[in-house]
């Protein structure tokens, strides 16, 4: 069967005549396989029914490639960094270097051209670092298969399947192929993924029509849906881009829904492009009617609108989250997609099951009763039937059966013949087997509630009677009383044939309730102080659990959850859209719930405003990990659970999650710091000088000085990725406000800009510089205001209470030691610079020490202010546009 392990293992497997394959097998993906009769397909295969070698395995990998919908990226290093030149930025750059040589402008233009490649390689080092370290991050989490080879069922990596395998299917998996069936028990597969078709289509050994289309091939199964019950087995025909899911996808070009923050980030893109266009096209004429030089206003406006923006974002986003990715999978959380991170940050209520979360998840058999509550031998043997011959999906409840210490009865002598697997419709699982005397047995065990509808008779001490009203009672009220001491209590009833040829579900009538399985699992140690921990970081915490309301209610009690506001799924049916909108805000516990309820739950909740995180490891909770903000499942899980979530934990452990949640806010903290610096920096700088450019009678700084300038600006942005997070910026959900972004970039443009105009009358009335001065000293200042407001702006509370991290505050000394070094430098002349002089230097250490004075006044007043509005936006009402789409986080 698919599975998430990572360690092959090895069955033995009944094999017919070994296959006569030559490792050549045609191609056969694009024909009509699904009309073939299986013998002619195998044929034609060159394999056998039971499976293939490892070798021609390998010789057909080499011919048919991966196993994939896409080619495998592997970019080179060559690859990326020739990426960095598609850069519009980088574009406008290099047009700028051109027109300089042509009119002449040689120097000009190398400066250029140096300043563009430190750029790009500054760019490729961080983007070629985090896209290795992700490939490597997603090689732990990648899907395995079970496949028929050499004699064995073996585990194998999904991407290495070919034409003419047999792949052995259960309940959870994902389908890795497209392929026909050879062998079947009741065998459901969701094809909805292809279809759009909602309910399971049950498939079959056979034939279909040629021209049937995929709904109609009852015989075939495709990539991408998923098995809900059953077994099979089934001859793959057709893998990677020759599947009918891959030509679907690349024709309707499937995309990942957009999520807030990267909805934020382009939001972000588009304000700093109406700016950079406005400033550019008002300066460029301004500068062309004042009647200086077409060339030099040209590069000095296309300069301003590099200088404007922020070039490194998408590396510093994507290093950033990397960085971030690392950490998490450190503390045992794998990212799935990048733009998780940002929304586990951004969660602030989180919907989980019970099991292995809350308890242990280490299930044993507690006790086997009669009808009567009596210990009962004989419940536990047909328990043990029923769980070790059963072959569908395995739990955690049929191993505690399995390995209960005392159940060892010898069951050599039964014989299974015949099984009719779980579902979560019945929630029931059938066994048939045959003792010595050839009498038969239908071992029916499964919700206590399900297997008494299926139930005539009670199996008491003094053999059968007739189930009445009465009997039901007892029945429930033992139930109840094992439910409320913590039990999980399943039913098990028998019914015995003769000489029965085949079972279905039609047997599951008129049957005997035997008796009564009680299992354990106690509370997780620990977790009630992880819960108290998520409730610190503004996550609360929802149960959404199939068990009934009594196990759910104490173990609520026993981990300190409210055990008094519970929904069954009976009430939760009755209930309209608008109506569980209103009562989810109410609810803890949703007890008793089917599988497409946890759907309906997750998304009432959103629609309530909630970010919504939920954990889940069945084949039952894909819909609600898809429906989820974030989908969160464990290494364990089934396919269809780990594929639909953005977040795998290696450990089953609400405490990893804990991390896994203050790893993604510093990684939302770090990105939002590069935003918030270089456009508090670069907004004020650039507006003083397109204004000083209309006033002044030479240009207050040349291109290439611009140039410089945002090159050594941008280059303690490098280490943000990895500074220090203060712990306030961790207690509660981070979010996205694109408001308060152009808030803080006006406020501190405008802080910017009224310093740079003080520096411009220091310049010109008390020092009286020439225009070369005048740029030199206008550079040293910009770039020392720009590193400044780095220390100022990265932590909310005073610079000096809150360290920046080694490479941070290394980076940002050495630049401005650069900086006031680079006019004294045997260079200076190629940028323009000349020396200044001490009192010039101490003037501009003066307006910049006064400029921080300023800026911490600035930032303790703007987010004092931004906290009381978002205070207000909270108390308005939820975000309730939210449910037309699957955002990661809300504004404000």
């Amino acid at each position: 069967m698919v599975t998430g392990g990572a360690d092959p293992t090895e069955r033995a497997a009944v094999r017919p005549a070994e296959p006569q394959s030559t490792g050549r097998a045609p191609d056969i993906a694009k024909q009509a396989y699904w009309s073939l009769e299986t013998d002619r397909l195998v044929g034609l295969l060159e394999t056998s029914t039971s499976g293939l070698l490892s070798a021609d395995a390998a010789a057909r990998l080499a011919k048919f490639g991966r196993n994939a919908l896409a080619p495998q990226s592997n970019r080179s290093a060559l690859a990326v960094f020739a990426q960095q030149f598609r850069s519009p930025l980088v574009l406008i750059l290099v047009f700028a270097a051109a027109v300089s040589v042509f009119v002449g402008e040689g120097h000009e233009a190398a400066i250029i051209g140096a300043i563009v490649l430190a750029s790009c390689i500054l760019s490729f080092t961080q983007e070629y670092g985090a896209s290795r370290a992700m490939e490597a991050l997603q090689q732990r989490i990648s899907r395995k298969a079970t496949v028929l080879r050499d004699s064995f069922e073996r585990t194998v990596d999904v991407e290495n399947i070919v034409p003419g395998d047999v792949v052995c299917l259960s309940a959870g998996n994902l389908i890795p192929v497209d392929g026909v069936v050879l062998e079947s028990r009741d065998f459901n597969v969701s094809e909805s993924v292809l279809t759009g078709e909602t309910f399971p289509v049950v498939k079959s050994p056979g034939r279909s029509a040629p021209e049937a289309g995929i709904a109609r091939r009852t015989n075939a199964v495709f990539t991408g849906t998923s098995v809900r019950s059953g077994t099979a087995k089934v001859l793959a025909v057709a893998t990677g881009a020759r599947t009918e899911f891959a030509s679907i996808a690349e024709a309707l070009e499937r995309r990942i829904p957009e999520t807030e923050f990267a909805r934020g980030i382009r939001m972000f893109g588009y304000l700093m492009t109406e700016i950079m266009l406005a400033i550019v096209i008002m300066v460029f004429f301004a500068n062309v009617m004042l009647n200086r030089p077409l060339i030099e206003s040209l590069l000095f406006s296309l300069a301003l609108a590099v200088g404007l923006t922020p070039e490194l974002l998408p590396a510093i986003i994507s290093v950033t989250l990397a960085k971030g990715a690392r950490t998490m999978a450190a503390s045992g959380v794998i990212v799935r997609r990048l733009d998780a991170i940002e929304n586990l940050g951004s969660m602030d209520l989180l919907c989980t099951d019970k099991t292995g979360t809350l308890t242990e998840g280490v299930i044993h058999l507690d006790g086997s009763f009669d009808v009567e509550g009596t210990a009962s031998k004989d419940v536990l043997l047909w328990a043990r039937l029923n769980a070790t011959l059963q072959t569908g999906l395995k739990n955690p409840l049929d191993e505690a059966i399995a390995s209960a210490p005392h159940g060892q009865e010898d069951l050599s002598g039964f014989t299974k013949i015949d099984e009719i697997p779980y579902d979560f419709v019945r929630k029931r699982l059938s066994v048939a087997a045959q003792d010595s005397s050839c009498e038969q047995i239908l071992i029916t065990k499964g919700a206590v509630q399900n297997v008494v509808e299926a139930c005539g008779f009670v199996q008491g001490p003094h053999g059968l009677a007739p189930l009445g009203a009465a009997e039901r009672q007892a029945i429930d009220d033992k139930f109840r009383r094992w439910g409320a001491q913590g039990y999980r209590v399943l039913g098990l009833a028998i019914r015995r044939f003769r000489d029965k040829a085949g079972f279905s579900r039609d047997d599951e009538t008129g049957m005997a309730f035997a008796g009564f399985l009680l299992f354990l699992d106690p509370p997780k140690e620990g977790v009630r102080k992880t819960l108290s921990a998520l409730a610190d970081r503004g996550i609360g915490v929802k149960v959404i659990s199939g068990d009934n309301r009594y196990v759910a209610a104490h173990l609520a009690e026993a981990v300190g959850l409210r055990s008094d506001r519970i929904m069954t799924g009976e009430d939760l049916s009755k209930l309209t859209k608008n109506g569980l909108l209103a009562s989810v805000r109410h609810t803890d516990l949703f007890v008793e719930i089917d599988p497409n309820q946890k759907e309906r739950i997750v998304e009432a909740l959103r629609r309530s405003g909630h970010v919504v995180g939920y954990l889940g490891d069945g084949i039952n909770d894909a819909p609600a990990l898809h429906e989820a903000d974030i989908g969160i499942s464990v290494d364990t899980a089934v396919d269809v659970a780990r594929e639909a979530a953005d977040i795998i934990l290696l450990k089953r452990d609400l405490g990893v999650l804990v991390r896994g949640v203050d790893d993604g806010r510093k990684t939302f903290a770090n990105t939002m710091k590069y935003i918030s610096i270089t456009t508090s920096a670069n907004f004020g700088n650039m507006i003083s000088m397109a204004a000083a450019s209309l006033y002044l009678p030479f240009l207050p700084l040349l291109a290439k000085q611009i140039l410089l300038n945002n090159f050594l600006s941008d280059i303690p942005a490098l280490a943000i990725a990895g500074d220090n997070v203060d712990a306030d910026q961790v207690r509660r959900p981070r979010h996205w406000d694109i408001r308060f972004v152009r808030r803080f970039m006006v406020s501190f443009g405008l802080v910017s800009s009224l310093f740079d105009f003080a520096t411009f009358a220091f310049l010109l009335l008390a020092v009286h510089a020439t225009a070369a001065t005048f740029q030199t000293a206008w550079f040293v200042e910009s770039v020392l205001t720009e590193l400044a407001i780095v220390l100022v702006v990265r932590t909310h509370k005073r610079p000096w209470r809150s360290r920046p991290s080694h490479l941070l505050a290394g980076l940002t000394l050495g630049v401005g030691i650069i900086s006031i070094a680079v006019p004294f430098a045997p260079f200076a002349s190629w940028f323009g610079f000349v020396p200044l002089a001490g009192p010039v230097l101490a003037g501009l250490l003066a307006i910049t020490a006064l400029y921080v004075l300023v800026s911490e006044v600035t930032k303790s007043w703007l987010f004092a202010h931004g906290s009381r509005g978002k205070r207000r936006r909270k108390a308005i009402g939820p975000h309730l546009d939210r449910a037309t789409t699957k955002p990661g986080s809300i504004a404000g």
